[in-house]
């Protein structure tokens, strides 16, 4: 029986801001060796046995910077993608999926169903672990994924066992429970059968499409109904499915856990012990980095003097703390964090107030991806703004225009391809063009190495939303 990693990459990580932000989020947060999260998943579920593709579900937003990392990742395996237009929550998600492998594959079409955002550090208990769980959805269940916890943590859901009717190596489940208080989250621990719930599930696409029809249907039924007036784009080792917003809208906005998980008496568990955490906040991410003699972890320049037990991210200054302790703080070129290690989950709360305010410090960083490469905003000021523009080789920006500003440019590297109105020419290292307010204009890259320019903007209003786009091949213009 196939096996279909269906990889949902839909979170922002509002806990790890400034760092995680909605259109650069937790899975893409570089990590202490290196990679990131959603590589590292994506390679993880390429190397299963009987894969031959991966399903990833996203926002349209990311498409373009999840194929990037996949293509890091350097594995020779076909992929799909199912676009949201806007999040829906798991339920959604996960019916999708269900409902295309079995479409594509067959109803026997087993689906693992992985969060982009989670860190395995075994991989060879998470294979392991996954063979079982084959087994167990091959036989009618769905599979959760429980891990062996280590504490009493109040920051995860738990599983409770019904260890008295083994089913191999895995459970029944007796109920799912919610974030415990300490008290709880100890009486657990000791209990032994309680496991903590990691949102990782395996199962048959027939056994969770009928589990959906009986327990939760206007999920099932609707998500049917999006995908059948849905556009699907197929190329060679790669389709997309870009669900159809009006349609999208009309699916209930619910959990898979509270759709159907805690509904059905279908539902297995297996206990794993593969070196699993959510990295769910900061101090989680300290974990990955060792600690000094006086407790203190550090990525980037650090000096100390009698501080103890903090944890300092900061890459692009030097950063010095003297007589502190218990702190987090986290240095980007756009804003700084420091937090009490004991409030690290509260980061969340400043999130919501940049949303209210209308700030782009939740949204976006000084460096912005793009389909075709990364702009960085230098300097702003009025009625100016100042960009560092990279174009990877072969691609293009839309042909676009603006209404309110005017555009120099200036090649730092690289050859530009430039269309202004009715000309076309090129530009080498060293050279500039002017582009007025109203005309038509594209920059590509012909070029076989990245272009680097130098873009600055004058004009009454220079806000990223004065741009019309006439042609894109990217899919931007609708």
């Amino acid at each position: 029986m196939k096996l279909i990693p269906v990889i949902m990459s839909g979170g922002v990580g509002s806990r790890l801001w400034p760092v995680s932000r909605q259109t650069h989020p937790k899975p893409f947060m570089q990590l202490p060796d290196g990679e990131n999260l959603i590589r590292k998943t994506f390679r993880r579920a390429a190397d299963l046995d009987n894969v031959s593709e991966v399903m990833t579900v996203t926002n349209r937003e990311l498409l373009f910077k999840t194929e990037d990392e996949y293509k890091l990742a350097d594995r020779n395996v076909a992929q799909s993608f199912i676009l949201e237009p806007f999040g829906r929550n798991t339920a959604a998600a996960v019916a999708a999926s269900a409902l295309l492998a079995s479409n594509t594959y067959g109803g026997d079409a087993v689906i693992l169903v992985l969060a982009a955002d989670h860190l395995i550090k075994d991989e060879e208990a998470f294979s392991k672990s996954v063979n079982e769980a084959r087994r167990l959805a091959e036989q009618g269940w769905l599979v959760t994924f429980g891990i062996q916890p280590q504490a009493p943590e109040t920051g995860f859901g738990y599983i409770e066992a019904d260890q008295s009717n083994p089913l191999g190596l895995g459970f029944k489940v007796n109920r799912f429970v919610e974030k415990p208080d300490l008290k709880t989250a100890t009486k657990y621990l000791k209990a032994g059968n309680y496991l903590w719930n990691s949102g990782m599930f395996c199962m048959r696409a027939d056994t969770l499409i009928s589990e959906l029809e009986k327990h939760c249907p206007e999920v099932l039924e609707t998500t049917r109904a999006t995908l059948e007036v849905s556009r699907l784009s197929e190329a060679h080792k790669h389709n997309t499915l870009t669900l159809d917003a009006d349609a999208f809208g009309l699916v209930p906005d619910i959990s898979i856990d509270y759709a159907l998980m805690e509904r059905s008496d279908q539902v297995a568990t297996l206990p794993c012990n593969i070196g699993w955490s959510d990295i769910g906040s900061w101090n989680a991410m300290s974990e990955l980095t060792n600690e000094d003699d006086d407790g203190n972890r550090f990525e980037g320049e650090v000096l100390t003097w009698q501080a103890r037990n903090n944890y300092v991210q900061s890459s692009n200054r030097l950063t010095a703390l003297v007589g502190v302790e218990n702190l987090v703080v986290v240095d980007t070129p756009d804003a700084i964090l420091v937090a009490d290690r004991n409030n690290a989950q509260d980061v969340k709360h400043i999130v919501s107030q940049l949303k209210k305010t209308g700030h782009d410090a939740h949204l976006l960083h000084q460096t912005v991806h793009r389909p075709w490469g990364t702009y960085t905003t230098l300097e702003e000021g009025e009625r100016f703004k100042i960009k560092r523009i990279e174009v990877k080789p072969g691609a293009s920006l839309s042909l676009q225009m603006h209404h309110h500003r005017s555009e120099h440019w200036i090649v730092v590297s690289g050859m530009a391809k430039v269309i202004n109105d009715d000309s076309e020419f090129y530009l080498n290292t060293n050279e500039s063009t002017f582009i007025l307010a109203g005309h038509k204009h594209r920059l590509e890259n012909p070029g076989v190495i990245d272009l680097v320019m130098i873009e600055v903007q004058s004009g009454d209003y220079l806000g990223e939303d004065d741009i019309v786009r006439f042609e894109d091949i990217y899919g931007r213009t609708q």
